[in-house]
């Protein structure tokens, strides 16, 4: 079967064809962990995911990677305001994070690789660039200069010509970072923390890290980069002019974006108040299989509005979904089969599998298979059914579920608190702590363990939660 994707490189549909037969090299932006994903984030990885899920689908091996960025600004900002160092910081959002994944069925990469972890293979790929005149050092600083890479701007459509001359911004905050020449690897400020290089203490920039792990990992060209659509002007756009000058090859073949989420028509904020995680969601009642199902109910190149209202809807057609496989698997059946419904079966396959291999659209894939629901349901009323029609859509329901996996029952919920509940319950600990109110900091903390919250107090002052 012919597999179409969007290229966003091309802006078209293009047959996707691995550059190894069988095998996909694929590698995908993963998540800054400096809080909790927030439901914009897995619209990303849950949509990442179902590509991935079927690709496995049609027999090609993947060799996946993808990166946790445990370090930039918001996230140095936000250990020290924590008072905690920035690796402890992070394993507790990086644990969070896997957490929320396995929660809404992710598959994890082959590979999760954190961006601390290959800082000295970073320096080394900055020195070859700066070798060969494509970067430059500025009091401590290494920027990456534009003019060497005439090429920029395919991705995005961005002209190199209208970007600021000359200017360089010295932030990770990519939505800032729209100058002509941008830092590779950024001089310690004071208190912050850094690693040795040549030019001095200091810390990568955010893009040189994607560039450099996949290369290691995944080789000079990768199959496909899979990401938000927010991160092809400048991140994606920045990691193809590090790396294409050294390797002299094309990057990426394809690249994969996801686009924006909206959350009732609005672009998704704390300070409009319709910021959810995935635990503000449980906690409001709703299965993390109904939030997966919502997320890849609409095809990936169109924004989806997020409602609590469409949240129900998705929760009431997993109960249909699953109310028919369980009434198909209890009835008792007659032999043989029916071939209206064997036909029906085979039809709601075929039409799945073309759905997703035309650039993978999920809604008409669905609509395949609850058309297939609606069959099955009417020929169960007649008793028409019989055991050999069993097999065969119950079959297609396993195909299906191989791919958007959220036909099998939620575990229970770990916990009925909110995180910010959670955040004030741990405030009220510790003013009861320093009040040397030990009786009540233990009545708090038999309160968070009966919500499913390990509390942990560590060495030298301080403590930290996560759900168990």
């Amino acid at each position: 079967m012919e597999i179409r994707l969007y290229n966003t490189l091309t802006r078209s549909v293009e047959p996707f064809v691995p550059q190894t037969p069988g095998r996909v090299k694929m590698y995908t932006c993963g998540l800054t962990v400096y809080d909790y994903g927030h439901i914009g984030n897995f619209r990303t990885f849950v949509g990442v995911d179902i590509l991935q899920r079927f690709l496995a689908s049609q027999g090609l091996d993947l060799e996946t990677v993808m990166n946790i960025t445990d370090v930039d600004d918001k996230m140095i900002a936000r250990s020290a305001e924590a008072g905690r160092e920035l690796r402890d910081y992070a394993d507790f959002y990086t644990a969070a994070f896997r957490e929320d994944m396995q929660r809404l069925r992710i598959l994890p990469a082959r590979h999760i690789v954190r961006a601390t972890d290959f800082i000295p293979e970073m320096v080394t790929w900055i020195e070859r660039l700066v070798a060969g005149g494509f970067a430059y050092e500025r009091d401590g600083s290494v920027y990456f200069r534009l003019t060497s890479f005439p090429k920029y701007g395919r991705l995005s459509g961005k002209d190199l010509e209208g970007l600021q001359a000359g200017a360089r911004v010295d932030v990770d905050e990519y939505e800032k970072e729209e100058a002509r020449d941008f830092v590779l690897w950024k001089a310690q400020r004071p208190g912050e923390p850094s690693w040795p290089s040549p030019w001095g203490a200091g810390r990568p920039g955010w893009h040189i890290e994607c560039s450099v792990m996949a290369e290691k990992f995944l080789g000079p060209t990768l199959d496909i980069h899979a990401g938000g659509t927010d991160l092809v002007f400048p991140h994606h756009e920045n990691e193809i002019a590090q790396v294409e000058p050294l390797t002299r090859q094309a990057f990426v073949r394809f690249w994969v974006h996801m686009e924006f989420l909206l959350v009732n028509g609005e672009k998704m904020s704390k300070r409009l108040g319709n910021f959810f995680t995935v635990r503000d969601l449980m906690y409001k009642g709703y299965h993390p299989s109904a939030i997966r199902y919502l997320l890849a109910s609409v095809p990936y190149r169109k924004q989806l509005n997020f409602t609590l209202e469409g949240l129900d809807q998705a929760q009431a057609a997993l109960q249909r979904l699953r109310g028919f496989k369980d009434r198909l698997e209890r009835a008792e059946l007659p032999p043989g089969s029916q071939p209206e419904l064997t036909k029906a079966a085979a039809e709601a396959q075929t039409a799945m599998s073309a759905a997703l291999a035309n650039n993978l659209n999920t809604a008409e894939a669905l609509a395949a298979i609850f058309e297939l629901v609606r069959v099955g349901n009417a020929g169960l009323d007649q008793s028409t059914v019989k055991v050999g029609d069993r097999a065969a859509i119950l079959a297609v329901l396993a195909a299906f579920d191989a791919i958007f996996c959220v036909l099998s029952p939620d575990a229970p919920a770990q916990g009925k608190l909110a995180d910010a509940e959670v955040e004030v319950l741990m405030a009220e600990r510790r003013t009861a702590r320093q009040a040397r109110d030990f009786a009540r900091a233990d009545a708090i903390r038999r309160q968070l363990d009966a919500a499913g919250i390990l509390v942990e107090d560590m060495k030298g002052g301080g403590d930290r939660w996560r759900w168990k």
